[in-house]
């Protein structure tokens, strides 16, 4: 019978789901953890400069492989620091277990050294998490986890293991039973008739598909929807890639930045079919003023979002690639000809670029030539800010999993762990990190990682000396009141990254800049470069918040 301590246990059940690659920080609560990892032979550990880039790296292995990923933190700052990862995987529906130190049991709530309510405060912002009593409970709550991270709706698991149950024995019999890591919630039929239904008799459809799609594995059907019955087809920042950026139904991305006639479109469809989908404000505008004519079937493996903030003529509960097989053989394939055309007239009058827009030294040019270096395969992450919706403008997604981003909680420090974490999943594919100067500060401390890991990812600082969303949202609409938004420092990045050992380099000033972005891109380990933006580029077109997206700010107003 095995005899194991609790940190022994969670290593081999570890083991037992799969993990190769865990990421975190060692500290007082957790070491028992630590000294059963350093023992496996079989899992490889990434020492993280900081817990919330330890949850980032994490995030980043999840996000691009579709797969639960593992991190640890000690307890207090430790888990306080990795908490922001974990509401950041539960606003975007990421699979992530996490695994935290705490204070022995017999301490907990006495207010002892680095003590926080770790369980408490992660409660909201997990799809579901524990705070193990015994040694011997951790036999089927790792499963258990792993379960619940990677089925339904996925999202972010913590377990929250004081240290003295990592110390304590069991001895057991054998090992439990795996839980399934994925399940397939099978749809009424009744609903998936109805939305056909809906689907043949409709005009002027739209398919508008969100992250959910690409969790559920269900891209190739979404396109073969739209493609049988001539669906034009929107994508919101998460569900960037489902369809490739060239292809004639794609209207790219909806809303807050997205091209006038995309949103234009969806004002006159009277179809609107939701999947994958959580009506996110920063999608749909005002609410109430969002596709004002169409009839709305809403598909989502949640049921509670169904309905949620736009009632549903249909709605569909079950995952989002057997709902689509279901409706395929349903609906029937259509031209809409005039529908298309419609939409083609209104690209015309509202084109997704400008000739300007790509003119050299412009954020357009700079990325599509970054796409042109890094290839087809290559993996993009960022930041949050100007450069995050920059890249979901102009950057040629192919496939899903190829953008990485923080969609729901648009966190800053995001872009450069993510990246680590996907170039470790995929250490054979290009992988580019977009940046802000704003961004990167914020946890730049993982250049390190990425050093010491040899990770050959290339980081493109778009620099423009500010917080550049804040700055252009001050300048809009409050007064041009550019309040502590713009750097009075001019911060050498280049120079930092070199301290961390990592190539870089400056394209300010450059006689050939192209030579340098070339060389840098070609650069075998992780490559840092600097590129300088005009603190006065603007992001546009842009829907003021709250504001419905027809009510759209132009290119024109920057020299107002």
């Amino acid at each position: 019978m095995p005899k194991l301590n609790g940190a022994q246990i969670i290593i081999s059940q570890l083991e037992r789901q799969g993990i190769r690659l865990v990421t975190g920080i060692p500290g007082g609560a957790n070491l028992p953890l630590y000294e059963a990892l350093a023992r496996s032979t079989t899992i490889r550990h990434v020492l993280a400069r900081h817990e919330q880039g330890a949850g980032f790296i994490a995030q980043g292995m999840a996000r691009s492989t579709g797969r639960p990923a593992v991190c640890f933190a000690t307890s207090g700052p430790g888990a306080t620091n990795i908490l922001t990862a974990l509401a950041d995987a539960y606003l975007d529906s990421i699979p992530l277990v996490c695994i935290t130190g705490q204070v022995a049991r017999s301490l907990l709530g006495t207010d002892a050294f680095q003590e926080v309510d770790t369980y408490g405060m992660s409660m909201p912002i997990t799809k579901h998490n524990y705070l193990v009593r015994s040694a011997a409970d951790l036999l089927t709550i790792l499963p258990k986890a792993f379960h619940l991270a990677g089925s339904g709706r996925p999202g972010p698991v913590l377990i929250d293991v004081p240290k003295d149950v990592q110390t304590e024995m069991v001895e057991f019999a054998a090992w439990p039973e795996h839980c399934p890591t994925t399940d397939h919630r099978p749809s009424d039929p009744k609903s998936i008739a109805q939305a056909a239904l809906m689907i043949n008799e409709a005009s002027r459809p739209i398919l508008y598909l969100g992250g959910g799609v690409i969790h559920a594995n269900a891209a190739a059907e979404a396109r073969q929807l739209a493609e049988q019955a001539a669906i034009p087809t929107v994508m919101t920042l998460m569900g960037l890639g489902i369809l490739p950026n060239d292809h004639p139904l794609s209207l790219g991305m909806l809303g807050m930045h997205a091209c006038r006639a995309t949103n234009l479109a969806m004002e006159e469809c009277d179809l609107l079919i939701a999947a994958g989908v959580r009506f996110d404000d920063r999608a749909t505008g005002l609410i109430s003023a969002f596709c004002p004519q169409a009839k709305v079937i809403h598909l989502d493996i949640d049921a509670s979002e169904i309905g949620k903030l736009r009632p549903a003529d249909a709605g569909i509960t079950g995952d989002a690639r057997h709902a689509f097989a279901g409706l395929l053989p349903l609906v029937q394939p259509r031209q809409r000809q005039q529908w298309i055309d419609r939409i083609h007239r209104l690209q015309e009058d509202f084109p997704r670029f400008l000739p300007q827009s790509f003119a050299p030294g412009k954020p357009f040019q700079l990325i599509r030539r970054v796409a042109e270096l890094a290839g087809s395969e290559a993996v993009i992450s960022t930041d949050v800010g100007k450069h995050q919706m920059w890249v979901a403008q102009s950057y040629p997604f192919t496939a899903p999993r190829q953008l990485l981003t923080s969609g729901g909680l648009g966190t800053m420090g995001f872009g450069l762990p993510a990246a680590i974490g996907a170039s470790l999943a995929f250490p054979d594919r290009p992988v580019v990190c977009f940046s802000g100067d704003g961004s990167l500060q914020m946890n730049i401390q993982e250049l390190a990682t990425a050093v010491e890991q040899r990770t050959p990812i290339k980081i493109v600082v778009l620099n423009n000396q500010s917080l550049g969303l804040v700055r252009q949202q001050q300048r809009l609409f409050y007064q041009h009141h550019g309040f502590a938004s713009s750097y009075s420092i001019k911060v050498d990045f280049a120079a930092i990254a070199r301290g961390f050992g990592m190539r870089a380099v400056d394209l300010s000033g450059a006689t050939d800049p192209d030579l340098l972005l070339r060389e840098a891109m070609a650069e075998p380990g992780p490559c840092l470069i600097n590129a300088p933006i005009d603190i006065e580029e603007e992001v546009t077109p842009m829907v003021p918040p709250g504001a419905a997206n027809t009510t759209m700010i132009g290119d024109d107003y920057a020299s107002n």
